[in-house]
């Protein structure tokens, strides 16, 4: 098996590859997140690659793995929230609706070839009440994350279900990056 280098300091996508017996080291990007892209899955993609990209300059001829990820209500993104009360906005936005999870994935290979992808989830929450909604907030597991909840964590409580790679929305689609690592 390879090693490859992470471009991201994330210990879920770190979990994930370690889950999956993937070797790597860690050397988060240091970029500016900007894009002119406006639909989300263009979005993570753009960005992924822009991460990848950087890393992969200082690591010639190894392979790097970059990822992006966003949720969004609408084709709107939601990011991380500023303060609880933007993650109570969001979450009662995100109450008993589906919104989606999109992650970007960029592969540049040690021969130089980048491989860049996307990968969608439905997410479903179930109708939270406010004080279930400030009682997560409270633990303060919603303060780092996009969308304002962590569906690995507490915030699995108020998912009614999803279609998709729950892998996904922690925030890599392990079996699809597997695959691309190895031209499965």
């Amino acid at each position: 098996m390879m090693k490859i280098v992470l471009a991201s300091g994330s210990p879920r996508r770190k979990e994930l590859l370690s889950q999956a017996g993937i070797e790597f080291v860690v050397d988060p990007a240091d970029i500016d997140e900007v894009t002119e892209e406006t639909l989300p899955a263009k979005v993570v993609e753009n960005l992924s690659r822009q991460k990848a990209l950087a890393v992969a300059k200082k690591h010639q001829g190894e392979t790097v793995l970059a990822a992006d990820t966003v949720v969004a209500f609408d084709d709107k993104i939601l990011g991380k929230p500023k303060d609880e009360e933007d993650a109570f906005r969001m979450l009662t936005e995100l109450s008993g609706r589906a919104h989606q999870v999109y992650t970007g994935v960029t592969i540049v290979e040690a021969n130089g070839e980048v491989k860049t992808f996307s990968e969608c989830t439905e997410v479903t929450m179930y109708e939270n009440s406010s004080e279930a909604i400030r009682s997560y907030i409270a633990s303060k597991e919603p303060m780092d994350k996009a969308g304002a909840y962590g569906i690995q964590g507490l915030g699995a409580v108020l998912i009614k279900g999803i279609e998709g790679d729950y892998n996904n929305v922690v925030g890599l689609p392990l079996a699809k990056v597997y695959r691309v690592l190895y031209n499965l």
